[in-house]
């Protein structure tokens, strides 16, 4: 599937997630149709657009947009029925997706993808009352999802090798970096690396050992500058000098056995959770929330211009191949 073939993309759900999808599929030149039962989602998807579009002008990623290609309809049938790629994107709960997936195979058409923006849920039990379950695959994104490239593909049991590869070809095709997650897991592989940081952080604020700033700070000054362009594996290797992993692994693997950090999370109680909403809102200060956003933008902009000018070679990116 290329994207000269795919010019039409239903959207399911209009959320975060939605309107970051109707967003870059727009910048790309495709006609969205989307559908959202709750009645501001409308305002709340044509508002991101709204606020991504001159972020996305001013890096050239809109040379083929239109955003007047992007139109509503009232329920699943008629978002669907003549769709060439079709993205779910409902709230993260089992029972509303099987649902929901079975209503969307109800309509579109027997050989259109149909993907789920599923953070965590297993393809598997998606496609469970599907027609045609063999084209339902998990295509799971990062937010902004208009200017981070990352999606990770993960088929089920009845998923097709030749939908895997589809979906991929399309993602690619608006820009994307799809990545095939060998096997169906929940939580894939990106978010089962965040929320490993993220209990460790739990930890520490609740021992009062950092606060929320100080743990953000952390990463931001030290191993995030390095993760933008290279990943823990990569990073050490060059870490451990000429000798690379090699020397590392040998120098620092038996600290592994050392009791420094926590796999399980701590509890999370009331005065835990206020504790991380008060940083929050700290860290965030006076600042307004719609700035925040613009700004986090242009950095992440201007972060993949340098990357692509001084990281990537020129011929490949540096991600590895779909299958």
């Amino acid at each position: 599937m290329t994207q000269e073939r795919v010019q039409r993309i239903a959207l399911v759900g209009g959320g975060v997630i939605g309107g970051g999808w109707a967003a870059r599929c727009l910048a790309n030149g495709l006609e969205v149709v989307l559908t959202d039962p709750r009645a501001e989602a409308r305002d709340y998807v044509e508002k991101t657009i709204a606020d991504a579009w001159p972020v996305l002008e001013a890096a050239g990623l809109t040379d083929t947009g239109d955003r007047s290609r992007l139109y509503f309809a009232d329920d699943i049938g008629a978002a669907v029925a003549q769709a060439d790629f079709i993205q779910e994107n409902v709230p993260e709960r089992e029972a509303l997706k099987i649902e929901v997936h079975e209503e969307i195979s109800r309509h579109a058409k027997s050989d259109t993808i149909i993907a789920s923006s599923s953070s965590g849920l297993l393809p598997s039990r998606l496609q469970s009352r599907c027609r045609h379950p063999e084209r339902l695959v998990i295509g799971h994104p990062f937010a902004p999802v208009y200017l981070l490239p990352l999606v990770e593909v993960v088929g089920g049991e009845q998923t097709s090798a030749e939908s895997i590869s589809r979906a991929g070809q399309f993602y690619s095709a608006i820009g994307m970096r799809p990545l095939h997650v060998r096997r169906e897991i929940e939580a894939y592989i990106a978010d089962r690396l965040q929320e490993s940081l993220y209990r460790e952080a739990l930890h520490l604020i609740d021992e009062g050992v950092a606060t929320v700033a100080e743990i953000d700070a952390a990463v931001t000054g030290g191993p995030g500058l390095r993760w933008a362009f290279m990943g823990t594996f990569l990073a050490w290797h060059l870490g451990g000098g000429p000798g690379g992993m090699r020397h590392t692994i040998e120098q620092f693997g038996p600290a592994l056995e050392l009791p420094w950090s926590h796999m399980k999370a701590p509890e999370l109680t009331e005065e835990l959770k206020q504790r991380i909403v008060e940083g929050c809102e700290v860290e965030s200060g006076v600042r307004d929330f719609g700035d925040m956003e613009r700004r986090r933008d242009r950095c992440l902009v201007e972060i993949q211009k340098v990357l692509r000018e001084h990281w990537y070679p020129p011929s490949e990116d540096g991600w590895p191949q779909m299958d």
